[in-house]
């Protein structure tokens, strides 16, 4: 005897499946921010070309030290003696420099320490003195077989900055803290430039920019 056929519940009439209807599921909300309108400096090509301008339509005023308006300006320069070689030739370049930018002879006072680690306590006595628009602080620590380098480095660096922060004159740091003797030649006239040459500009500039705008 024949059995029937075994009966479904879906209907056999349709090729496709029939799932059980789900609600849908909608995706996060677009969040909208309202537009807003820059200035015309900021949003063409021709006012970002110079950076003053994007200052000036910001409207903050931009203070800046100048390599020219340096007249009446005076300087402290305190040079370590030890590798003699290498801070001679430092200082050069820093006098050098003064004297391309005219900077006079009698505005310029030099004073002789021992060693790096005795440049920032001459520095600080400088800067407190008030007769000083900035000072250059000029050394060479190369480094030995010993930790020794380590002390005197850090303490230089850490030394000078104190000295500036305490008499509220611009000390600059040009103490050279290198590996080795070619090292440090290199940065005293040869392939690296005259680090002393680059203190001198940067004193005459922070010198400049604390007597017109700072001071």
């Amino acid at each position: 005897m024949a059995t029937a056929p075994a009966t479904s519940s879906m209907a056999t009439n349709s090729p496709c499946l029939r799932l059980p209807s789900m609600p849908l599921r909608r995706g996060p909300a677009a969040i909208s921010f309202p537009s807003r309108q820059w200035p015309a400096a900021l949003t063409s090509c021709t006012g970002l070309s110079r950076r003053s301008d994007v200052v000036a339509a910001a409207g903050h005023q931009k203070l800046m030290g100048s390599l020219t308006s340096n007249e009446g300006l005076r300087f402290g320069v305190v040079v370590a003696r030890f590798n003699e070689v290498v801070t001679n030739l430092l200082l050069q370049g820093a006098l050098e420099t003064f004297e391309r930018y005219s900077v006079k002879a009698e505005n310029i006072t030099v004073v002789s320490v021992p060693g790096s680690f005795e440049v920032p306590i001459a520095a600080q006595k400088l800067g407190k003195s008030g007769k000083f628009d900035a000072i250059l602080c000029i050394g060479a620590v190369i480094r030995g077989d010993t930790t020794h380098y380590d002390a005197v480095a850090n303490s230089a660096a850490s030394g000078v900055l104190n000295a500036g922060l305490s008499a509220g004159v611009p000390c600059v740091f040009g103490v050279l803290t290198c590996e080795d003797m070619d090292q440090a030649l290199n940065r005293a006239g040869g392939k690296a430039g005259n680090k002393g040459a680059e203190t001198a500009l940067t004193a005459i500039e922070m010198a400049s920019l604390f007597r017109h705008h700072l001071g």
